[in-house]
C-alpha cells in the first residue's frame, strides 16, 4: 500500500488538495478555501501556502517537502520524517496530539520517502485509548512562565505521553530527534527533511516546539553547532530558536541555509566551513499554484442548473459526467444518440398497441397497457409503466421486448437536450444545427451566445459568421421549431418558462442563451476587466436594455396572436413610444387648430416683451465681461462634487464680473496646448479616485500630458496662469504609508503642468473630506487666493447659498407638492422628470433612479441613463391581505422588474419602474385599497409597530395605534389624487389646498415613527426620530413611554454628523399617543435646521436645544406634561422563526427572505411560492422591520395545506446558521443613486464566508446581529449593530463594532476602510476569541465593549470618539 493510500485511511475526516496522484477517497478541497472542519490534509509546499488558518485539532501532511513552512497557528507542532515508516507513524503521533491537544500539527514528509509500512490494525481504538503521564520534569515548569513557553511546555509533555503510549502499541521507538553519534567536536542539527552527510549528526524529527533539555545535553560536550536548514533569507528560524535553546553554552551556533538546487558536496563544504551564516544553492522560488489547479464552477452551469431543475425526466446526451468511456461529447454523436432514443420509445408504444390488440393478452395487462397509452406523454407515466412490470411475469415475444424497452427507462418521455458548442454551430450550411431542426424530431438545442454586445467597452471585434445570435432567425423562418432567446441575468424565470415550453412542445426546439464572456473561466481578463458573475451581469444589462440581444418566445404549438411574444422591456417601450407617437402625428396632420377665443390677447405681445428683456440682459452681461479677467474652470468628477464645486466657482466668478466658463477636463485632451493657451487663467479642479487615481472623465487628459511635444507646449502656455483645487479623504486610507495617495492626483498634476510653461495663478489647494468643514475648510482660502489673483477680491458681492435652501424652495413653489409632475410625466422625449420633481415625487412614495450598471456604457454611446422608479408603498404597522400581496405580485410583473423588496420599515418597495408605467403601478397600488403618500420626503413616513403573533390581541392594540398616528399625520394634499388617480380639483381654483400640520415648506427633513412592545424591540424603536414602547400591564396597553431624537444618517468624514438613539421623555396614555406625535413633529417643524439638510433631522434639534428643553416645549404645546416614564426591559431586536400558536389559536409562521427580496432564482423561489400561498391564506401577511414576512392567522384547519405549501417552495426552510438569519442589508447598487458600494448583492456572499469562521468556532447557532448598508444613510440600521459595514467606495467599508442585540446601543467606527480580505482577516482572531472568552450568555456587541476592542459609544455625540477613522 502506498503512504498517501495509508494516510488517507487514517481515522477522521480526509481532505486533499489537488496534488498528484491525491487518493480518491479524501474529499477535495479547492486552494485558497479554508478547511471546513478539523481533520486530517495532504496537501504539498505550493498549496500549503494558500491555506487560510486551519481549525483546531487538524494534521496537515506537507508532502515532497524540501524545506519547513512558517507554522501560522498559535498551538502548533512540527514534526519531520525522512523515511514512509516513520512518515505513517509520525501522522499517527500527530493525529493524537491534534486530537487531544486541539493543535495543529504540520508533518513535513520528505520527497525522498521510501520503504515498507506496517500499519497499526486498531488505530481508533489507540486513539480513544487513555495515556499514561510520563514523570519528566520538562524544562524546570513553573508558574512563572509567558503563555507562549507554558504552551511550548504542555505540547511537549503531551509528545513525550504520546510517543511513549505509541512505543506500545508499534515497537518503534519515536523521538525529537535521531543521534547519529561519533566522536566529533562539532554536532550538525539537521533541520531539513532529507538526510545529509556528516560527523555526528542529530536528525530532527521535533521541529516545533524545539526539546531544549535534550538539546543542550547534545551539545554540551562539542565545541561547535552547525545548524542545516532551508531558506535563502539572513537567517534561518531553526537556528534562532537553536540558539535560544542553547544559551549560555560556550559553543559557537552558525547557520547552513540551503537554497535551491544545492548538492550534497556543497552542503558538506558549508558545514566545514568557518562562516557564521553561509548560504549555498540559488534563492528559493515562492510556491506557485496553477490556475487550473482551482475548480471553479463553469459559467454554463447557470443554465444547466436550471436544466436539471425540469420536473420532467432529463436527458442532456453530451454531458461529459454521464457518458461511458467510449461515447462522444460532440453534438453530431448526441443528434444520433436522440435519434436512436426516440426511435426506441416509438418501438415501445407501437409494441404496446400490438400486445393490447393480441388476442391473447391478459386482462390484467390490457388493462395496465391502457392506462399508460393514455398518460404516456404525461409526468405520471413512470407510474403506469411500473404497473406494467408488475403484470407482465413471465412475458415471451413481443411481451419481453416491450418489457425490455420499457425498463430502460422509456416508461416515462423524457426531455432530451443536447448542449451546442460554439464550433458545430458557426456554419449554417452544412452542420449538424440544420439537420436536427429540420428532423422533426423531439429534441432541444440549447446554443450560447458568448460575445459582448458592440455598446460594451470591452468588446472585441466580431465578424457576422461568429454571431450566432442569428440562428434564431434561421430557426424562425422554418416555422415548425419552438425558438426562444433567453438571457439569465436579465430575465430567471423567462429562462426557465422557455427550457419547460421547448420541454413541452412536441418538436425541435432551440433556445439561444446569452452568456457574455462564457467561453472565459472566472477570472480572466476582458479587456482590463475580469470576467465573473458581476461583469456578466452589466454586460447582459447593456445587450439587453440596448436592445442587442432581444428576448422573444415563438411556440408554433399557440394560437396565432399568441405564437410570438416579446420579453424585452425596453424594446416593448421603444415599440410602444413609436406607436403612439405615430397616432399622435396622424391626428395632428388630420386636425385644424383651433384657438380658444378666452385666450388673452395680449399674450403674443407680453411674449415679444419677455424676449426683449432678455437680450437687453445678455448685452448689458457681455459689455460687463469685455473688460473683466477671463477664466475657464475645468474640472474632473467621478461622484459629482468636484461638477459642483466647479459649478459653484463659476457662478460666484461671474457675480464678480469674471468673464467664467466651465469644461470638463477630457473635453481638451487631444488640444491640451492649443486650449489652454488660449486663455489667461485656468483652474483645475479634480477630485481623487482610487489609489491617487483621476476620475474617468479625466484620465485622456492625464494620458496625454505625457505625449506633449515640450518645447512646443511650452510656448502656448506662456501667457497661461494655472492653478488646481484637489478634493480627497485623508481617512480614506487607513495605514500611514498609503497617506501618498491622499490627493495624489492634484499634488502631482499642478507642478507638471508648471514644468509644461504654464505660470502659477494661486498656490495649490487641497479639500480633505475629514477636516471638522469637510473640503471647504481648504476651499476657502482657495478661493479667497483666487479672487486676489484674479483682481476682484476687493469686490462687495453678496454670494447667495441657495444650494442649502434649494428643497425649501422647492417645497414653497411646488402648490403643496404638485410642481409640474403631470408635465414631466407626459414628456416622452424622456425617461426622467426634472430635477424639481424629482424632489417632490418622493413625498408621493416614488424615488427617481437610474441603472448605474449601465450609466458609463450609455454615457459611451451618447445616450441617456437607464431611468426607472422606485415606488414605496404606505402600509402602516406592516399588515396586508393576501388579496393585497397578488395585487403587488402582479404589480411587480407588469410594471416592474419581477421583484420586490421588504424594507426595514415594515412595507415595499418596487424597482424598475419606468416612466411610461409609473403612473398605472401607482393607480394599481390604490386599486388594492394601499397607497404610497407620504411613503418618502419630509413628512412623517410609514409608521412601523412590532409583530407579536403570540400577544395577537397586543398587536391588534399597537397596530391601530400605530394606524391611527400615521392617518393623522398624513399630508392633506389633494395633488396625490389630482396627479395619481385623475381627481380634478373640486371648485377648480376657488379652493386652496391647506396644509394644518406641515404649512407650505413641511418639515425640515424625514420623519420616522415606531411602536415597540416589550422585549420585542425588532423595530429598533431608539433609531426612531420618535418612539413608543408600549407599556402593558393585567395584559392590556396602558400607554406608551415616549422616546425623541433617534436618527442613522451620517456622512462619512464629516464628524458633525452622528447615528443617535432616542431619549425617554415621559409616559402618556393610550388617548394622547396622537397629541404627542403632533406636537413632538410641530415642535421639529418649527425648530428643525432648514438651512443645513445634513444637519437637519429631529436628531440635531434635540441636541441643540437640550432633551430638557425639548421636553418642555413639547408639553408647552400639548397643554399638559409627560407622566413619569415606566419600567421596561428589551430583550433582542431580531426575529423569532417558525410556527407559534397565538393566544386566539390560530397559528403563524415566519419565513425566512434574505434581505427582503422576493423574487425566484436558482437558490429559491420565494415570489412563487408565496404568490400560491396567498391564493389559498385566510389570514394575513405581516412584515417585519428585519425583512422577513410572517404568515399570520392561520386556522388549525388550514395548517396541513399551508405547511404543504411552504414544504413544496422549500419557504419552511429556517435551518440557516444564527448569523445569517440575524443579518440584513439595503438595495444599494444598481438602483440607489446614494450608493458607494454593493450591499444586498454581495452581502450573502460574506455571511457566506463570515458563517464559516463562525461554523469552525462552534458559533453557527449564536446570533450575531450583522448589517451591511451602501452608503452612510443607514437604511438597514447598521450603526446599533453589532458588526456593521457602511459603504465608502466600490468594494470597500467603514467597519463597526459593539452595538447592541437589544438595540439600545450604537456601535463604534473600528476600520476606516476594509476590504473583503480584510474584514475576513479582521473576524477571524475576534470570533475566536469571542467563542473562548464570553462570558454565559453573552452576546458579540457586549463582549467587545468588555474586552476594550472599541470604546463604547454612550450618545450619538461621542460616537466618533476613540474612532480610528
Amino acid at each position: 500500500m502506498s503512504l498517501l493510500d495509508a494516510l488517507s485511511k487514517l481515522p477522521g475526516k480526509c481532505y486533499a488538495h489537488p496534488i498528484p496522484s491525491a487518493p480518491s477517497s479524501a474529499s477535495k478541497l479547492n486552494p485558497y478555501l479554508p478547511l471546513p472542519s478539523a481533520g486530517n490534509l495532504l496537501t504539498n509546499a505550493a498549496f500549503l501556502s494558500t491555506l487560510p488558518t486551519p481549525p483546531a485539532g487538524t494534521l496537515i501532511n506537507v508532502l515532497a517537502a524540501d524545506a519547513l513552512a512558517t507554522l501560522r497557528s498559535e498551538k502548533a507542532v512540527a514534526l519531520i520524517s525522512r523515511t514512509a515508516q516513520e512518515a505513517y507513524d509520525h501522522a499517527l503521533l500527530g493525529l493524537r496530539l491534534a486530537q487531544d491537544e486541539k493543535a495543529v500539527v504540520y508533518h513535513f514528509i520528505s520527497s525522498e520517502v521510501e520503504g515498507a509500512i506496517e500499519e497499526v490494525k486498531d488505530v481508533h481504538g489507540w486513539l480513544d485509548s487513555a495515556l499514561g503521564s510520563p514523570n519528566l520534569n520538562l524544562n524546570g515548569h513553573c508558574d512563572c512562565l509567558d503563555a507562549d513557553t507554558a504552551i511550548a511546555q504542555a505540547l511537549l509533555k503531551a509528545y513525550n505521553a504520546v510517543s511513549l503510549s505509541l512505543l506500545k502499541l508499534t515497537r518503534r521507538a519515536q523521538r525529537p530527534f535521531t543521534d547519529h553519534h561519533c566522536e566529533s567536536s562539532r554536532l550538525v542539527i539537521n533541520y531539513l527533511p532529507s538526510s545529509i552527510s556528516a560527523d555526528n549528526v542529530l536528525d530532527v524529527s521535533l521541529a516545533t516546539p524545539a526539546p531544549r533539555d535534550k538539546l543542550r545535553h547534545a551539545a554540551e560536550s562539542v565545541n561547535e553547532v552547525i545548524v542545516v536548514e532551508a531558506g535563502s533569507g539572513k537567517y534561518g528560524t531553526a537556528w534562532a530558536s537553536v540558539v535560544d535553546a542553547l544559551d549560555g553554552l560556550a559553543a559557537p551556533v552558525r547557520s547552513v541555509l540551503v537554497g535551491a538546487n544545492a548538492s550534497s558536496a556543497e552542503i558538506t563544504g558549508a558545514i566545514s566551513a568557518t562562516a557564521l551564516v553561509t548560504r549555498i544553492g540559488a534563492a528559493l522560488a515562492a510556491p506557485t499554484v496553477l490556475p487550473t489547479s482551482i475548480t471553479v464552477p463553469t459559467p454554463e452551469t447557470t443554465y444547466t442548473h436550471l436544466l436539471h431543475a425540469s420536473p420532467a425526466p432529463l436527458d442532456i446526451l453530451n454531458d461529459p459526467t454521464k457518458l461511458s468511456a467510449n461515447e462522444s461529447t460532440s453534438p453530431l454523436y448526441a443528434f444520433g444518440k436522440a435519434i436512436a432514443l426516440r426511435r426506441e420509445r416509438e418501438l415501445l408504444v407501437e409494441l404496446a398497441k400490438k400486445v393490447l390488440k393480441a388476442p391473447n393478452t391478459r386482462p390484467e395487462v390490457h388493462e395496465a397497457l391502457a392506462q399508460w397509452l393514455l398518460v404516456r406523454n404525461e409526468p405520471g407515466s413512470g407510474e403506469a409503466g411500473k404497473k406494467i412490470e408488475a403484470a407482465l411475469t413471465g412475458a415471451t415475444g413481443d411481451e419481453a421486448e416491450l418489457l425490455e424497452l420499457g425498463r430502460k427507462g422509456h416508461w416515462e418521455k423524457s426531455a432530451l437536450w443536447i448542449v451546442i458548442s460554439n464550433s458545430w454551430a458557426h456554419d449554417l450550411a452544412s452542420s449538424g444545427l440544420h439537420h436536427a431542426l429540420a428532423s422533426g424530431l423531439d429534441i432541444n438545442l440549447l446554443v450560447y451566445e458568448t460575445a459582448p454586445s458592440p455598446f460594451s467597452p470591452l468588446a472585441p471585434k466580431q465578424t457576422p459568421k461568429e454571431r450566432k445570435k442569428d440562428l434564431a432567425l434561421y430557426a424562425l423562418n422554418m416555422g415548425d421549431v419552438y425558438v426562444s432567446t433567453v438571457a439569465v441575468y436579465a430575465d430567471y424565470a423567462g429562462v426557465i418558462n422557455a427550457m419547460r415550453e421547448a420541454e413541452a412542445y412536441e418538436g425541435p426546439g432551440l433556445v439561444l442563451a446569452y452568456l457574455p464572456w462564457g467561453e472565459k473561466e472566472d477570472g480572466e481578463d476582458v479587456g482590463g476587466e475580469k470576467a465573473g458573475p458581476l461583469e456578466r451581469l452589466r454586460e447582459t444589462k447593456r445587450a439587453v436594455s440596448g436592445g442587442w440581444w432581444p428576448m422573444f418566445r415563438w411556440n408554433p404549438s399557440l394560437p396565432d396572436h399568441k405564437k410570438f411574444s416579446l420579453q424585452s422591456p425596453r424594446i416593448k417601450q421603444a415599440l410602444s413610444e413609436f406607436l403612439d407617437r405615430q397616432t399622435h402625428l396622424s391626428q395632428l396632420t388630420l386636425a385644424t387648430p383651433a384657438i380658444d377665443r378666452s385666450i388673452n390677447s395680449s399674450a403674443g405681445t407680453d411674449l415679444i416683451a419677455a424676449r426683449k428683456e432678455k437680450a437687453r440682459r445678455a448685452y448689458d452681461a457681455l459689455v460687463n465681461s469685455l473688460d473683466s479677467p477671463g477664466l475657464l474652470v475645468l474640472y474632473a468628477s467621478d461622484g459629482g462634487n468636484a461638477e459642483k464645486v466647479a459649478k459653484r466657482l463659476v457662478a460666484r466668478a461671474k457675480m464678480r464680473g469674471v468673464a467664467a466658463t466651465i469644461r470638463v477636463l477630457d473635453e481638451i485632451a487631444q488640444t491640451i496646448p492649443e486650449s489652454l493657451g488660449a486663455e489667461k487663467n485656468v483652474v483645475i479642479i479634480t477630485s481623487t479616485a482610487g489609489q491617487g487615481e483621476a476620475p474617468q472623465n479625466g484620465r485622456k487628459f492625464l494620458k496625454a500630458l505625457p505625449k506633449l511635444d515640450l518645447a512646443r507646449t511650452k510656448e502656448k502656455l506662456a501667457e497661461t496662469k494655472l492653478t488646481v483645487f484637489g478634493m480627497g479623504d485623508s481617512n480614506y486610507w487607513p495605514r500611514k504609508e498609503d497617506y501618498i495617495y491622499y490627493n495624489k492626483l492634484a499634488k502631482d498634476l499642478f507642478p507638471k503642468l508648471l514644468a509644461l510653461g504654464a505660470r502659477e495663478l494661486a498656490p495649490l489647494g487641497l479639500g480633505d473630506d475629514s477636516d471638522p468643514d469637510g473640503y471647504e475648510t481648504g476651499y476657502k482660502p482657495f478661493q479667497a487666493s483666487l479672487w486676489r489673483a484674479l483682481g476682484v477680491d476687493s469686490l462687495e458681492v453678496v454670494e447667495e447659498e441657495e444650494e442649502t435652501v434649494a428643497n425649501e424652495h422647492i417645497k414653497i413653489a411646488s402648490a403643496y407638492l404638485r410642481g409640474t409632475i403631470l408635465e414631466g410625466l407626459a414628456d416622452q422625449s424622456t425617461g426622467a422628470i426634472g430635477a424639481s420633481d424629482a424632489q417632490l415625487t418622493k413625498f408621493h412614495g416614488t424615488y427617481m433612479q437610474d441603472d448605474r450598471d449601465l450609466r458609463e456604457s450609455l454615457k459611451a454611446q451618447g445616450l441617456e441613463p437607464a431611468y426607472s422608479f422606485m415606488i414605496r408603498v404606505r402600509m402602516p404597522g406592516g399588515v396586508c391581505t393576501p388579496k393585497q400581496w397578488l395585487a403587488l405580485d402582479a404589480i411587480a410583473d407588469e410594471h416592474g422588474n419581477s421583484t420586490f423588496k421588504l424594507t426595514t420599515r415594515q412595507t415595499f418597495q418596487f424597482h424598475g419602474v419606468v416612466k411610461k408605467n409609473l403612473k398605472p403601478a401607482m393607480q394599481d397600488i390604490n386599486k388594492s385599497l394601499l397607497d404610497t403618500i407620504a411613503a418618502c420626503g419630509d413628512v412623517n413616513r410609514n409608521v412601523q409597530c412590532s409583530v407579536n403573533p403570540h400577544l395577537s390581541h397586543i398587536h391588534h392594540t399597537v397596530y391601530d395605534f400605530a394606524k391611527a398616528i400615521s392617518d393623522h399625520l398624513l399630508p392633506s394634499t389633494s395633488a396625490y389624487h389630482e396627479i395619481w388617480l385623475d381627481q380634478k380639483k373640486v371648485g377648480g381654483e376657488a379652493v386652496q389646498d391647506l396644509e394644518p400640520l406641515y404649512g407650505t415648506t413641511y418639515l425640515p427633513r424625514k420623519f420616522k415613527i415606531a411602536v415597540a412592545v416589550p422585549p420585542d424591540n425588532a423595530v429598533d424603536v431608539f433609531t426612531n426620530d420618535l418612539g413608543f414602547i408600549a407599556i402593558v400591564e393585567n395584559d392590556q396597553v396602558v400607554g406608551y413611554n415616549v422616546t425623541v431624537g433617534g436618527g442613522m444618517g451620517v456622512t462619512h468624514s464629516n464628524k458633525k454628523t452622528y447615528p443617535r438613539l432616542g431619549d425617554v421623555l415621559g409616559f402618556v396614555r393610550p388617548e394622547d399617543g396622537r397629541l404627542a406625535a403632533e406636537k413632538v413633529m410641530l415642535t421639529q417643524r418649527d425648530n428643525g435646521n432648514r438651512q443645513d439638510r445634513k444637519n437637519a433631522r429631529l436628531k440635531y434639534t434635540v441636541d441643540r436645544m437640550g432633551v430638557g428643553n425639548f421636553k418642555v416645549e413639547v408639553e408647552r404645546r400639548m397643554g399638559k406634561p409627560f407622566e413619569p416614564a415606566r419600567r421596561f426591559t428589551f430583550e433582542s431586536n431580531l426575529d423569532t422563526y417558525g410556527w407559534v400558536q397565538g393566544r386566539d389559536g390560530k397559528w403563524h409562521f415566519t419565513i425566512f427572505i434574505e434581505n427582503g427580496r422576493v423574487e425566484d432564482n436558482s437558490r429559491h423561489q420565494f415570489k412563487t411560492g408565496l404568490c400560491e400561498i396567498a391564493k389559498v391564506h385566510k389570514g394575513d401577511f405581516r412584515l417585519t422591520a428585519n425583512q422577513h414576512c410572517i404568515l399570520s392567522g392561520v386556522a388549525s384547519e388550514d395548517l396541513p395545506e399551508i405547511k404543504r405549501l411552504l414544504a413544496k417552495w422549500g419557504l419552511d426552510n429556517i435551518n440557516h446558521s444564527s448569523l445569517r438569519l440575524s443579518s440584513s442589508s439595503c438595495v444599494a447598487l444598481p438602483t440607489c443613486g446614494l450608493a458607494m458600494a454593493e450591499a444586498e448583492r454581495y452581502f450573502p456572499l460574506l455571511v457566506d464566508k463570515v458563517e464559516a469562521i463562525m461554523e469552525e468556532n462552534g458559533l453557527a447557532k449564536d446570533a450575531l446581529v450583522m448589517r451591511m448598508t451602501g452608503c452612510p444613510n443607514g437604511c438597514a440600521r447598521p450603526w446599533n449593530a453589532e458588526i456593521a459595514f457602511v459603504g465608502k467606495a466600490p468594494g470597500s467599508y467603514m467597519m463597526m463594532l459593539g452595538g447592541s442585540h437589544k438595540g439600545d446601543r450604537l456601535s463604534k467606527p473600528w476600520k476606516s476602510q476594509v476590504t473583503e480580505p480584510e474584514i475576513l482577516e479582521l473576524l477571524r482572531p475576534l470570533i475566536k476569541r469571542w467563542a473562548t472568552e464570553r462570558e454565559d450568555g453573552e452576546h458579540f456587541g457586549d463582549w467587545v465593549i468588555r474586552n476594550k476592542i472599541v470604546g463604547e459609544t454612550t450618545h450619538g455625540t461621542n460616537f466618533w470618539e476613540g474612532a480610528d477613522v
